[in-house]
């Protein structure tokens, strides 16, 4: 930023739950990424195309070590961080945490955060606490709770003279991520904050008004739009024209 716009898909491998991107051909999905973020040009920023990789699973099973979650294989990150390389894409790794810490989580992603073209989505809807369940409750963190992984992507980014590393963080409502200042400013690192509401367009901006109403000044602008529970009883999907009239102007538009 303020050199590109990014516009992208998420999804899971193998399934349609997650988003598009885990659906048929990773390639045709590139292709179909590359074609829709030209309805986000004309505004002097260039686009770049972003995968958005559900890379840790919420689960509504403790699993072996009772924290909620799986992560996936090494070899899909690779296949979609392939892909990603032959659309000249960002790939962005999405942590649902469960009840594990997310500092913990992208520790060890560290292998492929080193690379200078993956950064990180982090999805506090999923983070719940002892007792909870993913799924059944909303989970939810703070900006100082987020801060220790800005720190710590700021400090990977200097050691191994990286690029700005984008860091975004899915805010479905605003008490999933209350006090979002909290996070702070770190060189070498692009907070971006994603209005993830789902409705029609009148509810999504009345959403996006509220979410960005507290956004820090140092934290650029994201708008989520979902193929699916967005048009249920016969809504619209928003056009990008429409999205591109929002307040303040989207940086990072995702797909699911």
């Amino acid at each position: 930023f303020p050199r590109y716009r990014l516009v992208g898909y998420s999804g899971g491998p193998g399934t349609a739950a997650f988003g598009r991107l885990g659906v048929g051909d990773i390639d045709a999905r590139g292709r179909e990424i590359e074609k829709l973020g030209r309805s986000y040009d004309g505004d002097g920023r260039r686009i770049l195309p972003v995968f958005e990789l559900v890379t840790v699973v919420a689960h509504p099973r403790p699993g072996p070590d009772g924290l909620y979650r799986g992560r996936i294989d090494d070899r899909v990150i690779q296949e979609y961080l392939d892909a990603a390389r032959r659309h000249r894409a960002l790939l962005l790794l999405n942590i649902q945490p469960g009840r594990a810490d997310f500092l913990d989580e992208v520790k060890a992603l560290e292998k492929w955060l080193r690379e200078p073209d993956v950064g990180l989505a982090l999805d506090p809807e999923w983070a719940v606490g002892s007792g909870q369940v993913p799924g059944r409750v909303f989970g939810s963190t703070t900006g100082a709770e987020l801060r220790p992984v800005a720190r710590w992507v700021k400090k990977l980014v200097a050691r191994e003279d990286l690029p700005e590393k984008a860091l975004v963080v899915h805010r479905l409502i605003p008490k999933v991520v209350r006090r979002p200042a909290g996070i702070g400013t770190h060189e070498g690192v692009a907070v971006i904050m994603s209005a993830d509401g789902i409705g029609s367009r009148a509810q999504k901006e009345s959403t996006w008004k509220r979410v960005v109403r507290d956004l820090p000044g140092s934290t650029h602008p994201g708008f989520k739009l979902f193929y699916e529970e967005d048009t249920e009883g016969g809504a619209r999907l928003m056009k990008p024209s429409q999205v591109m009239k929002l307040r303040p102007k989207p940086e990072y538009v995702l797909y699911e």
